[in-house]
């Protein structure tokens, strides 16, 4: 019977290299696990390169070296697992800050139709009757309303040169700056665009623009949590985020998930607050009736529950609706319960903002490790 030595076998392994690495396999410690019994050797071998194609490679190579140097006719049997990464790989975009831009403020919702937009451009008014310089980015791609709601649909930003390089020139109205993906398309034109055209699309929006000096920028992000977000996050350092919701339990299942986004450890976006909208109708007839027709409290309770400070409430009113459509936003009439509200909503918010500065450091621009389909189906709760 042949005694095969563990020695001989090593030394023998020590002529095969794994590409992309310039030691063996035995010296890269690819080797877990070496036993011989007489002619038959068992080897557990763990390989960085998870090819199906890489890992016959290395299995033809070690069968030949071990029966031209050591015995040819050796039983041997071989385990091949993939070695796991020492650290998550990440991916990192240009993220920076923009030159003049002083806070820069994520308004979000878990869900469509909560009026998200329409808090987004009363309150970006509201600001600019407090006398601050602001900016309002439609970041919503795939639904921007922007454009109808400040009046501007069918315009189309001019080129500027700054520092010697064309800019967008974003679009004013009621002493906002804008810009939409909405002034680059037709009404009628759906935008198909898979994750990475959009969120391409939205890095020129942001960086290739001529922004100037603002107090605020306020990015109106699309419902939910997904690809625009993620690019959002990567690519500018967040102030903070608002998140809106309407009372009923469907959506403020959403926005919970939308406040959780943010306070996710790897992206931890201060949320700043929550704001419920359509809070509850008053009819004109009976001014001191309020009908909670979504329900009453559930955005506060929400609050409450994850521990975000809750800004306030807009009230279901029909004014506001009509405002928005008729490209005038409700915040711009000079008195009135609706102008109050929308003061109430950006007084706290800004109040959140100054305690997150004199609270926390800045924001830095999120890292968001790379996660494959199954990785990412395993570690959902």
């Amino acid at each position: 019977m042949v005694n095969l030595k563990k020695t001989d076998i090593l030394e023998a392994l020590k002529e095969i290299k794994v590409s992309g690495n310039q030691q063996n396999i035995v010296e890269a410690g690819y080797i877990k696990n070496l036993q011989v019994f007489g002619d038959q050797v068992d080897i557990d071998l763990s390989l960085p390169n998870p090819t199906l194609q890489a890992r016959k490679k290395t299995e033809v190579a070690i069968l030949k070296i071990i029966h031209q140097k050591v015995y040819e006719k050796a039983k041997i049997n071989i385990k091949v697992q993939v070695m796991a990464p020492s650290k998550p790989t990440t991916v990192k975009l240009r993220g920076k800050s923009i030159d003049g831009i002083d806070s820069i403020i994520a308004i979000s919702s878990g869900k469509g139709g909560v009026g998200k937009s329409t808090i987004a451009a009363n309150m970006a008014v509201t600001l600019s009757k407090m006398g601050l310089r602001v900016g309002l980015l439609d970041a919503d791609i795939y639904g921007p309303s922007v454009p109808t709601m400040f009046d501007l649909e069918g315009e189309r930003p001019l080129s500027v040169r700054v520092n010697g390089k064309e800019k967008m020139e974003p679009l004013e109205n009621y002493g906002v700056k804008i810009l939409s993906i909405g002034f680059f398309t037709k009404p009628s034109q759906a935008i198909i665009w898979r994750g990475p055209m959009a969120s391409k699309a939205l890095h020129q929006l942001i960086f290739d623009a001529a922004w100037g000096k603002l107090d605020f920028l306020l990015v109106d992000l699309p419902p939910g949590t997904g690809d625009i977000h993620l690019s959002i996050v990567q690519a500018i350092p967040l102030s903070g985020a608002v998140v809106i919701s309407t009372p009923q339990h469907v959506a403020l299942s959403d926005a919970r998930k939308g406040i959780a986004m943010f306070q996710q450890e790897n992206i931890s976006v201060p949320v700043l607050g929550l704001i419920e909208n359509m809070s509850y109708f008053t009819p004109e007839e009976l001014p001191d009736n309020k009908y909670y027709i979504f329900g009453m409290g559930g955005a506060q309770k929400l609050a409450e529950d994850k521990k975000v400070p809750f800004l306030g409430q807009v009230p279901l009113v029909q004014s506001i609706r009509e405002a928005s459509d008729f490209g005038r936003p409700a915040s711009l009439q000079d008195q009135g319960s609706i102008v109050e509200s929308f003061k109430n909503i950006t007084r706290n918010m800004v109040h959140e903002l100054l305690k997150r500065n004199k609270d926390l450091p800045p924001t830095k621009v999120v890292e968001i490790t790379t996660m494959t389909g199954c990785q990412a189906i395993k570690e959902m709760p």
